[in-house]
């Protein structure tokens, strides 16, 4: 990559993204697209293998054999068994969106079997993460003989081992440790003994991706055993509005098998099927073709919400029943949790920003009182402003605390809160490279501090972490036709991992402004040919960028954007995203 600009408005550096352009040139003649679809497949590291279906995702070419992972067949002979015996089967799923997708999804499947199935989600602030062996006994005690984790259960070694007349099937994704709980299967391509070709192909996807694995084996174990000689066998891909929900609201990377789950997911919902999703997407007002941002910004938060400061079931119930009128009553309280989750949000935010050190490696906040089902979210928004490893956390009367961190790429901090257990720093805790969790004493958080720091600084050497825009190369705004932006719009979904397109316009001028609802900043951009288009930037107020699109006095900006085409009313309007500007230099323009 090249560095095309050292400081921006946004104090960012701007990498151009690498493109071969005799590869670009390959493209074009094999298939047909413009110069600029051609540079940003070379730019996502496609070939002329793998760019068919980049370009047009199958299910049938990108699906896996789900046998491949470990314990999958045992996971399978297992529920075939107690389907055929008629077994009573428990669901134990998260709070969080994944883990709710997850339960709604084998909820749904085994209801279309005519299986009756209990399903439960645990009080994040009762009974906290995972399973839990006052939960488990409860169940045993009903008669119950089969428990399916979702999203949960990789380290939860002392609720399994309570479980013993329990057969306890783990399907999960969090990182495991060295040693396993005393499941009777456990089906996570992050497990350590896991092939290496497993967890490079299966390791990014969400609880709810390896939950459709094991309905797919399930389902095909059924079949040969001639189970759907009496009844209709399911439409297995009627639950990939599911998966895809899942996948982005877990912010798993769209590349591989999650491009496709979201890419036929989407299609799914836009049908509007899910009572539950239907009317949920009503209350958030989305009438469009849903995307990535509609699921990630608009469902996700609502659905999360009942896990955050409300009751923790209701994601996992909407998402399953076929109810109009329960729909609708689930949907109205998590509006009502997701408007109350925005008030104790703001308010912890600021009060953690009173706290953060901008100087520091690590942002660590910290305070009583904080409700733990937002900490995560303002983990996040620290973590966006400072761009550093963000570790926010609530404390209790007892003085444990909770917390919940958000990283930025090259700093693992599920891998570093495993190291800090194993040392001594943390009760407990775990997650992914981007996002963690765990538990600590008042006494640990100043060596857990210093350990971050100390690895922080170690990385620093190695790993440069100035916050950066990758740009995929330069364009006019005249260039941005309906006709090209259908094209861009054909390596979409757009999400972590296969990011929206990001372009450089250069020499730019605000014609005008409006803030919208005095945070947000909209503007008329033109390129002095007649040409004029028309941008948005978020939370731009009271930001250097923000200040400088209002000045229009200023000389010429070179703009990074990324274009977008809504059609409404049967007409179709480009309009842009702005990302961040600097002063046009000569060295940025574009040369050819």
């Amino acid at each position: 990559m090249k560095e095309i600009c050292s400081q921006s408005l946004s104090h960012r550096r701007w990498l151009l993204r690498a493109c071969e352009e005799s590869q670009a040139i390959t493209f074009m003649q094999k298939f047909g697209v413009s110069p600029t679809l051609a540079r940003l497949l070379v730019m996502r590291e496609q070939d002329l293998d793998s760019a068919p279906l980049f370009l047009e995702p199958s299910l049938r070419e990108s699906l896996p054999d789900p046998f491949i992972l470990k314990d999958m067949e045992k996971a399978v002979k297992r529920l075939v068994q107690a389907i055929q015996l008629g077994e009573k089967i428990l669901i134990w799923g998260d709070y969080d969106v994944d883990g709710a997708t997850s339960t709604a999804l084998l909820h749904r499947f085994f209801k279309s079997l005519n299986i009756p199935i209990a399903l439960y989600i645990p009080d994040r602030i009762k009974e906290g993460y995972g399973p839990n062996i006052p939960g488990i006994q409860k169940f045993i005690q009903q008669g119950y003989t089969v428990m399916i984790t979702v999203d949960c259960g990789t380290t939860s070694f002392e609720a399994i081992e309570a479980a013993q007349s329990l057969d306890v099937i783990v399907l999960d994704h969090h990182a495991s440790e060295p040693k396993l709980p005393s499941a009777y299967a456990l089906v996570n391509p992050n497990r350590l003994d896991e092939s290496i070709e497993v967890t490079q192909t299966l390791g990014h996807l969400a609880a709810v991706g390896i939950s459709f694995l094991c309905v797919i084996a399930v389902n095909r174990a059924l079949r040969e055993a001639g189970f759907y000689q009496s009844i209709g066998e399911p439409q297995l891909m009627n639950l990939l509005d599911l998966v895809a929900l899942g996948t982005v609201c877990d912010v798993m990377p769209l590349t591989g098998l999650n491009r496709t789950f979201v890419a036929q997911g989407l299609k799914v919902m836009a049908k509007r099927k899910n009572i539950g999703l239907r009317t949920l997407a009503d209350l958030g007002g989305l009438e469009s073709f849903p995307t990535p941002y509609h699921l990630g910004f608009v469902l996700g938060p609502r659905i999360n919400a009942g896990g955050r400061v409300g009751e923790s079931f209701l994601g996992a119930r909407l998402l399953s029943t076929d109810n109009p009128e329960e729909a609708f009553e689930i949907a109205k309280r998590l509006d009502i949790y997701n408007q109350e989750r925005r008030i104790l949000e703001e308010g912890a935010i600021d009060q953690a920003l009173l706290q953060a050190d901008p100087n520091s490696p690590i942002i660590i906040a910290h305070r009583e009182g904080w409700h733990e089902g937002i900490i995560g979210i303002v983990a996040g928004r620290l973590k966006e402003k400072f761009h550093k490893p963000t570790a926010v956390i609530t404390w209790n009367e007892n003085g444990i605390g909770k917390a919940s961190a958000r990283s930025i790429p090259g700093f693992d901090f599920g891998r570093f809160i495993h190291k800090a257990h194993h040392l001594g720093y943390v009760l407990g805790g775990g997650g992914h490279a981007m996002a963690a969790g765990f538990s600590l004493t008042k006494d640990q958080l100043p060596v857990l501090t210093d350990f971050l720091i100390a690895e922080m600084m170690i990385l620093e050497k190695e790993v440069d972490f100035r916050p950066m825009t990758l740009c995929d190369g330069y364009l006019d705004l005249r260039s941005l036709t309906p006709a090209l932006m259908e094209e861009i719009e054909r390596i979409s979904p757009f999400g972590m991992g296969n990011p929206t397109p990001k372009f450089i316009f250069s020499d730019v001028m605000v014609e005008s402004y409006t803030l919208i609802k005095d945070a947000h900043l909209r503007c008329r951009f033109s390129q002095g040919d007649g040409v004029s288009l028309e941008g948005i930037g978020f939370r731009l107020k009271d930001t250097a960028l923000g200040n400088i699109l209002m000045d229009r006095s200023q000389r010429p900006l070179d703009l990074v954007a990324s274009p977008k085409l809504d059609s409404w009313g049967g007409k179709n309007k480009i309009s842009l995203s702005i990302e961040d500007a600097a002063f046009s230099v000569s060295h940025l323009r574009k040369t050819g």
